[in-house]
């Protein structure tokens, strides 16, 4: 195809596509993932997945539960309540190298909207965290721990059963640096 001619296809297709994502009804939160979802009778949504980092350090699980109230039927609400638990994750303390076990659990609330089958949320909630030097040194706690901010926001594109989302998560922590995270994934439930 024609350069040109390829230009003018995407152009005319662009309208078409998100006419469609904005004129669609989905009752799907903005925030859910593509796993389980449970529905209860008085229209809450609870969901869990496991965690995995992409690096290996990190396994965990996740918990959000939420809800769109009947009289604004485009807004969603929802709180979730992550742990994380990671070994040996190289980091810095005082400007120094060392080597972390850490464990955290953080608890935050989510809002968000949906226009048709496009949805933006954000996150923002605290984290309390532990963690154990592998590396023993007299120069370093052996123990160090606290509690930190954590935010985030994503946004869901679903046609049908193919659900794409991108996510951005954020723990204020230098020691757990590792867990901030920009993710983009396609989904295809079958």
């Amino acid at each position: 195809m024609f350069p040109k001619l390829r230009h003018a296809a995407v152009v005319a297709a662009l309208p078409m596509m998100m006419a469609s994502a904005i004129n669609a009804d989905e009752d799907v939160p903005s925030y859910a993932k593509a796993g389980d979802l449970m529905r209860l009778d008085n229209g809450v949504v609870i969901e869990g997945a496991d965690l995995t980092s992409p690096d290996g350090y990190t396994t965990g699980f996740r918990v959000t539960a939420g809800f769109s109230p009947s009289q604004l039927p485009r807004l969603d609400f929802g709180a979730e309540l992550a742990y994380r638990e990671s070994d040996e994750v190289p980091t810095s303390l005082n400007s120094q190298h060392l080597i972390l076990d850490t464990v955290s659990l953080g608890g935050a609330v989510l809002a968000g909207v949906r226009v048709g089958r496009l949805g933006f949320y954000a996150k923002s909630g605290i984290a309390g965290w532990h963690g154990d030097s592998v590396t023993r040194e007299n120069a370093f706690p052996s123990e160090t721990g606290g509690t930190t901010w954590l935010q985030g926001f994503g946004a869901k594109l679903q046609f049908d059963r193919l659900i794409s989302r991108l996510e951005y998560e954020e723990i204020d922590a230098p020691s757990l640096a590792h867990l901030n995270l920009a993710t983009a994934s396609i989904h295809y439930p079958f």
